[in-house]
């Protein structure tokens, strides 16, 4: 089963409301805006749609900062962003001329402001796609350095792989994803920046870094830091930089933090909500299992039960609340039982969360969970929800069935792969409580029999049940084979 499983755990994400109320707040989105309603026929465009320079200073002023180098900088960066999003249309520069004017607002300007959230998302990916170019572009001090015999840029001058510098910002914020949806997906706690690049550099298996290791680290970590940088005014991160003081004390590229040092100056990085929203669509796209809480509301129960089988609880519980949403208790328990029965590797997992999804219904389902009470499959799991109710008139079970959901239920905990001292206490309790256990439970006749009796020999932590549970074991096997 482990193959079928999420690669990823389930984000949770905000309503595309309130995503696009963040794309439209996002610095540089927000700039790009302006300068489109700023720009007009007489503004001048150089060959690839970059402004004149002579136009800088103005477009700082339409932004609000100073006209001086650090606000034309900002002002290029926005004008690159409403150019790369369609929210400006730049005329063709003739064959002759180095610029061209006459440009007009693009089309999809006006999504911004009349088209639907999901259109306003659209644009701010598109301004995403182009910062994370900008991000993974090449820096040179000398542009002379690289100029040709020709009098072209040669590009090969360059120590630039393209795509390994792609691959390794993917890679830094699948990383910082995984880091975030792994906490509840909530983002609350920043990632220190040596431990996200220490998670691209250190081999898993190294217990120690080596001095080289440690010294590519560092370089990782200002590589990073200047990313981080340019990818924060879109609103993909909030970042706190490298304290530039390190720069002073440790030379050039200052050395990862140790433990017993303020981490924090050597660079923090969190997600927004809208990052989380953005990396997860790059994910999507480039064909990564990367589930989000509520994909699976408009799906059947079968898929239901399958696809909350490894969500951390609270992801599932809230999954299965937003599936609960909308439907019938008694017809939603129905279909939930119906799903619930089989007898492959993942039915008692399915058992499992039927059970957790029942008890979210609420007392309205108990006409459903009656009329499984004679079930093989079932009838185990609906006194036990009943008796948890304080229902009256649940009848007792047979001995048979009380060792089936011994069986199923263990099953469904090995297959979690949840806390081992939960799983040693549930196996010990339920051997406690049952005479002759392990007499009976090897002749249970459920398809994990075998493998459940197998797992109690391993875990329990008393040796002498541990053998019995071993030999048990061994003749389950022997009478499913034989």
């Amino acid at each position: 089963m482990a193959s079928d499983r999420p690669t990823l755990p389930p984000v949770r994400l905000r309503s595309d409301a309130e995503l696009a109320r963040a794309a439209l707040a996002a610095p540089l989105l927000a700039g790009a805006v302006r300068l489109a309603r700023w720009a007009g026929p007489e503004t001048r465009v150089g060959a690839g749609g970059e402004l004149a320079d002579d136009q800088l200073p103005a477009a700082a002023e339409a932004l609000g900062l100073e006209p001086d180098e650090d606000g034309a900088a900002h002002a290029s960066e926005a004008w690159r962003v409403a150019v790369d999003t369609g929210l400006v249309t730049v005329p063709e520069p003739e064959d002759d001329e180095d610029e061209a004017a006459g440009v007009t607002a693009g089309e999809q300007l006006e999504l911004l402001t009349k088209g639907s959230p999901a259109d306003v998302l659209a644009v701010w990916l598109d301004g995403f796609d182009a910062v994370f170019a900008d991000a993974t572009a090449p820096v040179f001090d000398d542009l002379a350095d690289l100029i040709g015999e020709d009098g072209e840029i040669d590009v090969s001058r360059l120590d630039w792989d393209p795509e390994a510098e792609t691959a390794f910002l993917e890679g830094v914020l699948g990383n910082l994803y995984l880091l975030t949806v792994s906490e509840g997906g909530s983002g609350e706690s920043p990632v220190p920046l040596p431990a996200l690049a220490a998670s691209m550099i250190v081999p898993d298996d190294m217990g120690e870094p080596t001095d080289d290791v440690l010294e590519q680290v560092s370089e990782a970590m200002m590589r990073l830091d200047d990313q981080f940088r340019v990818l924060e005014p879109i609103g993909l991160v909030e970042y706190q930089p490298v304290d530039e003081a390190l720069m002073a004390e440790e030379g050039d590229e200052p050395a990862p933090a140790m433990d017993d040092e303020d981490v924090s100056r050597y660079g923090l990085v969190r997600l927004t909500p809208l990052g989380l929203y953005g990396i997860r669509t790059r994910m999507l796209e480039a064909g990564v299992d990367a589930p989000a809480v509520g994909d699976l509301t408009g799906k059947g129960a079968e898929a239901l039960l399958d696809g909350v089988g490894h969500y951390p609880s609270e992801a599932a519980r809230a999954e299965i609340e937003l599936w609960l949403a909308g439907r019938e208790p008694v017809a939603a328990a129905r279909e939930l039982l119906a799903a619930a029965r089989g007898a492959d590797a993942g039915s008692p997992l399915r058992r499992l969360h039927c059970q957790q999804a029942l008890s979210l219904v609420g007392a309205d389902a108990e006409p459903a969970v009656r009329e499984v009470l004679a079930d093989s499959e079932l009838g185990g799991l609906a006194r036990v929800w009943l008796a948890e109710r304080g229902a009256a008139d649940v009848p007792a079970p047979p001995e048979e069935m009380i060792f089936w959901l011994a069986v199923d239920t263990i099953a469904a905990q090995l297959e979690m792969d949840g806390d081992l001292e939960e799983l040693q206490d549930l196996i010990e309790g339920l051997t406690g409580r049952h005479d002759g256990f392990f007499d009976a439970v090897w002749r249970v006749e459920h398809p994990a029999t075998a493998d459940v009796l197998e797992a109690m020999g391993r875990l329990h932590r008393d040796k002498r049940i541990a053998k019995e549970a071993r030999k048990s074991a061994f003749k389950a096997r022997s009478r499913t084979e034989g």
